[in-house]
């Protein structure tokens, strides 16, 4: 017997149910799901995602695939007591995508197959309504040359377009039957021309060429991009779903719609969407008419929103989650055609969250586990600062909330362009399709001059937490599309813009922002995952002012303070250079005395933002040439302030150049060479501790020695620092609790971290230079190969963007392991950028870490990163349990055989 490819759903019956989504897409599970609950839904079947992948390997459909969907058909039309391809009132299909994670708009939807030159006649008689027959007929022809035989949109509605100029009309519901009579050969004929391929007569043939388009569409460059973009793995494939057509554009009494059973973009508790009468779905996603609010559909079809109310509360009860709706209603009567998780903003996520567990349908693990961390970071954007006086050049609908600047561009090639060049670009047009997703994810932000809330602009905004504004109808864009004009005022390409996505405005030039106030749906929701963590977040913050912002946002300490940021500034970095170019030690210290109450200063100032909080600080790490001048211009200048001859500092600068930095003179090593460096650093640290603790501060400094490889190294600098402590509290009178540890970023020091720590204290490990010198790859220069790599699979994603569990991980836990072998009470923490990159954090929940340690805005990712992996690590553990597995098997490999 052949694998079983088919399902069918419909008629009261279904083979799956949502449970099945890995099998039968998210649309297919859910469409079944609902016939299960009683919700009216057309017939149909789902051919599955094992068939796709059979497809996408043997590029030819699988052995028993067309009779199962043969008899899957005969069922669909017993039950619509129609025929495919022929009879008085013939069946038509739709032919939909339908991934296991939701890929929305990203490839290839065909309707109303079936029709041809015979069919549309009945049809046209069944339905006693020739215009809507060949309205269908058009559409049907128009999406096939597209999807199937690749024609561009754009010929069609030229085509279109021409027709209702020389009609007179606005829109595609002032043509008569005549005009779309005469427009399907004119279609026909342009494919022919185009592709040599005359359109295919044979509802079987449609069917078959459609379900090849709707497997290939898988690999198209929109939905390939989007998978990089949501992580999504490329072998999933896509399920297809086949399904009886049911029309909304039968007249008056016809229409369609898409919902959501809670505002998508604030969270409100309240039915929202849009519907448009006597139209079919894309009129609405695509944004080529302006759909009107979902309210009005109870003036409208009453029967029908009455019915859609009771649905969509039934729904949400039953997934006990937000809804995003697509529905059609035929002749007064209403079917659903999907229903899904609704995409969301961030604070809409949170409010549905934690309104959700007030109403009974969750409880605080599941809320937490609702929220994408990623997702977290958005509800942090920025708003207009609400003192400015922008010049608003047109007001759409505000699809997606924050607030952003950048240069217009036009086309979403060029928007890639810009964007990679460093600039900042808003994407202007005048309706966004999926064919442009890539310069959406480029832009800072999106504007439409068409469209409503629910077009393809505003869900894949709000989806990727951009600023958005769609419907600016006052926005006229050039023919040629490279400016518009709004409110008097001409904007060329390349000009400045503002967008607040939260009204819905457009502004001229560059407005300033403000930072967004935090509401009580976040604190509950980010108080339920703190109680739920095991792993502490700490924040990288060089300033007091960055040190505030991250206890504001929840930092549990400081766990790299990077103490060279603080020599940068005119006379900060003067000194510096002095103390360079001096010629003895004491030179060298008299140039230090002027650094050391800048960096008291500094850190008495991080101590106090971090009262009852440890704060790490780490000694210089860089080398002393990034402090150097490298242009004649500032050469004349040091030498200048210095006394010295230009030719002494060019001197100076060659002496102190390196072939590779990276590697070279830098962290301990210069420590140890230049060791008045870290006896002005250490007294800093000391004098300030000791004065925050006067003042009544709960002072926890843990000072930090870089780029350590041996123990020895560390004992020297050990030393060096808990003699300048006994000297400073000796003068002070005072004393302060402290620690000393090293950061682990070099192999070396991972492979042989048990002796390391018979001096460290505590290990921190520095994931970014443990990441270039496990894999050999300078940060800086990767970006010529390893874009590559990652589009050919080599790697699966940016190894200095999400930790290498593999190679760098597996020294995280052999060091971890190793330290703690020395020193069971040993603290380890990270501080790389992989310190906020949520699975990054999972693994150092598992890896047995005390905590991570991030850039300030992505403290609460990190929060809500580490509740996560210990709600699921707990819940895995409940189903090991209950199935009698021990859970207690080690997450990584280790590198026992190494050591």
């Amino acid at each position: 017997m052949s694998e079983r490819w088919v399902y069918f759903f419909g008629n009261g019956e279904a083979d799956g149910s949502r449970h099945d989504k890995d099998l039968l897409g998210g649309k297919g599970a859910n469409l079944a799901e609902m016939v299960r609950v009683g919700v009216p839904v057309p017939p149909g079947f789902t051919i599955t995602t094992d068939a796709s992948r059979h497809y996408m390997a043997e590029r030819s459909f699988p052995p028993g695939l067309e009779e199962q969907s043969r008899a899957a058909l005969t069922r669909i039309e017993e039950g619509t007591a129609r025929t495919f391809g022929g009879g008085d009132d013939p069946l038509l299909l739709s032919v939909r995508s339908g991934a296991a994670v939701s890929m929305p708009g990203m490839m290839d939807t065909i309707l109303n197959l079936g029709l041809n030159d015979a069919t549309v006649e009945a049809l046209a008689r069944g339905a006693d309504d020739a215009r809507f027959a060949w309205d269908s007929y058009r559409r049907f022809v128009q999406m096939y040359g597209n999807v199937v035989l690749g024609v561009p949109n754009a010929a069609f509605e030229e085509l279109l377009r021409e027709r209702r100029d020389a009609r007179g009309v606005e829109d595609d519901t002032g043509l008569t039957a005549d005009d779309l009579r005469a427009l399907v050969p004119e279609y026909k004929e342009m494919i022919a021309e185009r592709t040599g391929v005359t359109f295919p007569e044979e509802p079987e043939e449609q069917l078959w060429g459609a379900v090849r388009a709707v497997f290939d569409s898988w690999d198209n460059d929109r939905a390939v991009a989007y998978r990089r973009h949501e992580g999504i793995p490329d072998d999933f494939g896509t399920a297809v779903t086949v399904m009886a057509m049911v029309y909304g554009n039968m007249g008056e009494t016809s229409g369609t719609g898409v919902a959501f059973t809670r505002d998508p973009s604030t969270g409100e508790k309240r039915f929202f969407g849009e519907f448009l009468l006597n139209a079919q779905g894309e009129d609405v996603v695509s944004g080529i008419r302006t759909p009107v609010s979902i309210s009005q559909m109870a003036d409208l079809l009453p029967d029908a929103y009455a019915d859609l109310l009771d649905i969509q509360e039934r729904l949400e009860r039953h997934y006990r989650d937000m809804q995003d709706l697509e529905f059609t209603v035929e002749r007064g009567r209403l079917y659903l055609l999907q229903t899904r998780s609704g995409k969301r903003a961030a604070a809409a996520a949170l409010r549905i969250a934690a309104e959700m567990v007030d109403e009974g349908l969750i409880d605080t693990t599941e809320a937490v586990l609702r929220i994408d961390p990623e997702d977290l970071e958005r509800q942090l954007h920025s708003a207009l600062d609400p003192n400015a006086d922008p010049t608003v050049l047109a007001t759409g609908l505000p699809a997606s909330p924050g607030a952003a600047s950048g240069r217009v561009v036009f086309d979403p090639d060029e928007a890639v362009r810009r964007s990679e060049a460093g600039e900042a670009v808003i994407m202007v047009r005048a309706e966004t399709s999926p064919d442009d997703f890539a310069g959406m994810a480029a832009a800072r932000a999106i504007v439409t001059a068409r469209g409503g809330m629910t077009s393809h602009a505003a869900v894949v905004a709000r989806g990727m937490g951009k600023p958005c504004v769609v419907g600016a109808r006052d926005l006229e864009i050039a023919r040629e599309g490279r400016s518009f004009k709004a409110a008097g005022h001409t904007v060329a390409a390349g000009d400045w813009v503002t967008i607040d996505g939260a009204s819905g405005r457009l502004l001229l030039g560059r407005v300033p922002t403000v930072e967004p106030e935090l509401t009580e749906h976040f604190h509950r929701v980010m108080g339920w995952a703190d109680d739920a963590r095991r792993l502490g977040v700490r924040a990288n913050a060089d300033t007091p002012e960055d040190a505030r912002q991250a206890r504001a946002f929840g930092a549990e300490g400081i766990g790299l303070c990077r103490t060279e940021h603080m020599f940068h500034g005119d006379d900060r970095v003067r000194a510096v250079r002095e103390m360079i170019l001096a010629d003895d030690g004491e030179s060298r210290r008299r140039a230090l005395e002027r650094i050391l109450p800048m960096q008291r200063e500094d850190f008495e100032g991080i101590f106090q933002a971090m009262d009852g909080y440890p704060v790490t600080i780490r000694l210089l790490d860089p080398p002393l040439h990034e402090f150097l001048p490298h242009d004649g211009e500032e050469m004349d200048e040091l030498a200048w302030a210095t006394g010295r001859r230009v030719e002494e500092i060019r001197a100076a600068v060659e002496r102190h150049r390196e072939s590779n930095p990276m590697l070279g003179h830098r962290g301990v090593r210069l420590a140890i060479s230049v060791p008045e460096i870290a006896e002005m650093q250490a007294q800093a640290i000391f004098e300030a501790a000791v004065a925050a603790a006067a003042d009544g501060v709960d002072v926890q400094p843990e000072i930090m020695v870089p780029l350590v490889a041996t123990v020895e190294e560390l004992r020297v600098q050990d030393r060096l620092i808990r003699d300048v402590a006994t000297r400073v509290f000796e003068e002070a009178g005072r004393e302060v609790p402290y620690m000393v540890g090293t950061m682990i970023e070099l192999p070396r020091a991972a492979l042989t971290a048990d002796r390391i720590a018979e001096v460290a204290e505590f290990f921190s490990f520095g994931t970014n230079d443990l990441t270039q010198t496990t894999f050999g790859i300078s940060r800086d220069d990767a970006a010529s190969f390893l874009p590559r790599y990652i589009e050919q699979g080599i790697l699966q994603d940016d190894p200095f963007q999400v930790l290498d569990r593999e190679g760098v991980g597996q020294l995280v836990t052999l060091g971890t392991r190793k330290g703690r072998s020395t020193r069971s009470d040993l603290k380890v923490g990270i501080c790389g950028e992989h310190g906020g990159e949520p699975s990054s954090v999972e693994f150092c929940h598992h890896a047995g870490l005390d905590y991570v340690s991030c850039s300030p805005f992505r403290v609460p990712v990190a929060r809500l990163a580490a509740a996560r992996a210990a709600l699921e690590e707990a819940g895995n553990a409940e189903e090991a349990e209950e199935d009698g597995v021990d859970p207690g098997t080690p997450a990584e490999p280790s590198l026992e055989s190494v050591a």
